[in-house]
């Protein structure tokens, strides 16, 4: 079948950026922002996000780029010989399914909390009227998998036109619309009585709170932060790479992907942060803030019924994008290993994810004994946690040992593949530093990730669990380091 390729050049920014801007922009960016010392934490922020973030999305758009294909195939496709790189692959297919497997009930609850936005329930709302809200929904299974369905049905019709016809053009007109609404949400959260000593909380550097989290801690925070935020390291991003011609190099597009990621997890910022100090509430992080603290603003805020109704159609729309991007990938995972058409993948995968859904959704009320991390903890962390604090960061090291390797792809072929076109080159003299810099610091943030993660379980649970850790860094290195006998 015909390679298909995107229409414009602002089809496979917009496109791109939907799938880098989710729900990890809003509800975890601002939080942390503030706690961590406001601009302070910004700058190195986005320090991180050039000197780690970008490489390795150039790296994931190359691949692509160099093999049009997704990354069920790209390592078949660009390996040589007598190498082990192949299996790296079921980083990417395994993560693509893990990730949606949870991220479509997140989804699903942006929907529904837009809906009763709409109808204006939280209008007038007590505070805990809001709450029991939230829990009522958690526990009424029917309820999250009807909204659940509805998302996936809508992501995969979209997929189901094509790339040109629904991802590119719906992508346009849902991201412009959803920036659209950020600006108008910002503007009218600034303008707030009290909202002042928010922006200063946000914006002001505060060395203090630097001070007290600890300078090792804000500076990991931020490394983490530009590290995850653009969905790097499952090959999401690469398939729309697979999509490009050469006219353009890919240090630029990436570049442009990363500032639109930025200007909506700051805008972010601007709508929650003055909100909530221009009502005394203390910004959350995490499912609290969109789903408890913001529908109590919203509650007592004049017009609230439509502020709210906005700002869940913004997040509706950072969930469908994503979804849409990801859903792109599965679907085509199977045109390419199956030799399927795009309609019979679009069916297959639709059935499949409900179904891969399910226990995250069962998870919240009729499975909810099951707390694979200690009380308070459910399915969705367990996927969670497969996907950020493994799946992602391994599968970023892979794209960079392929990318660096002699017995992989190859420092030249990459770097041929990245400066194609017209556009923003790539210094050729990082040669070293991508090849061993950004692993060590990806290595480093896997495993502080699970120090961090189960630290506090005690010395025989951190043990076993940075053992796990350790094995799945080893079949990273197994599969860059191994050789096979070539048939003659």
């Amino acid at each position: 079948m015909k390679r298909e390729s995107f229409g414009s050049r602002l089809g496979f920014i917009l496109v791109s950026a939907g799938c880098a801007i989710g729900i990890g922009n809003v509800w975890k960016f601002p939080y942390i922002c503030g706690a961590y010392g406001g601009a302070a934490f910004i700058l190195i922020y986005l320090c991180f996000l050039v000197i780690l973030g970008i490489p390795v999305l150039v790296a994931e758009f190359a691949v692509g780029r160099g093999s049009h294909t997704s990354v069920a195939k790209c390592f078949d496709k660009l390996a040589p010989a007598g190498n082990c790189w192949k299996p790296l692959k079921f980083i990417g297919i395994i993560g693509c399914y893990m990730l949606m497997m949870f991220y479509t009930t997140v989804g699903g609850w942006m929907i529904y909390y837009c809906v009763k936005s709409l109808r204006g329930d939280f209008v007038g709302a007590t505070p805990e009227a809001v709450t029991q809200s939230f829990s009522d929904m958690l526990g009424n299974a029917p309820t999250m998998m009807l909204w659940m369905v509805i998302i996936c049905l809508i992501g995969f019709a979209v997929c189901f036109m094509g790339l040109q016809n629904g991802i590119e053009k719906i992508s346009k007109v849902m991201m412009s619309a959803l920036l659209i609404i950020m600006v108008i949400l910002a503007v009218h959260s600034v303008m707030m009585e009290g909202a002042g000593e928010g922006i200063r909380f946000y914006l002001i550097p505060d060395f203090q709170k630097i001070k007290e989290a600890g300078v090792g801690n804000v500076v990991f925070a931020a490394l983490s932060q530009s590290f995850f935020t653009l969905s790097i390291g499952i090959g999401a991003m690469l398939i729309f790479g697979s999509y490009l011609d050469k006219s353009r190099s890919l240090t630029g597009e990436a570049v442009s992907i990363t500032v639109l990621d930025t200007f909506v997890a700051l805008t972010a910022g601007f709508i929650i942060i003055p909100a909530c100090f221009s009502y005394g509430i203390q910004p959350d992080a995490g499912p609290s803030l969109i789903f408890i603290t913001l529908p109590n603003i919203f509650a007592k805020m004049s017009g609230g019924a439509l502020w709210g109704s906005l700002f869940f159609l913004f997040l509706t729309f950072a969930a469908v994008s994503t979804i849409i991007a990801v859903f792109e990938n599965l679907i085509v995972f199977n045109m390419e290993l199956f030799g399927w058409n795009r309609k019979k993948s679009v069916v297959v995968c639709a059935v499949l994810v409900v179904i891969l859904s399910i226990p995250c959704v069962l998870g919240f009320n009729v499975l909810s004994g099951f707390q694979p991390f200690g009380d308070g903890s459910n399915i969705m962390d367990l996927e969670d946690f497969i996907v950020s604090n493994n799946l992602l960061p391994l599968g970023s090291l892979g794209y960079l040992l392929f990318c660096t390797r002699k017995n992989g792809w190859g420092w030249d072929n990459f770097i041929a593949e990245v400066n194609a076109g017209t556009g923003m080159k790539f210094p050729k003299c990082l040669k070293n530093y991508v090849a061993y810099g950004i692993p060590a610091i990806i290595i480093v943030i896997y495993l502080k990730g699970y120090y961090d993660k189960f630290a506090g379980l005690g010395t025989a649970a951190l043990a076993g669990w940075m053992i796990v850790a350790l094995v799945l860094l080893g079949f990273v290195f197994y599969c860059a380091t191994a050789k096979k006998k070539v048939k003659q």
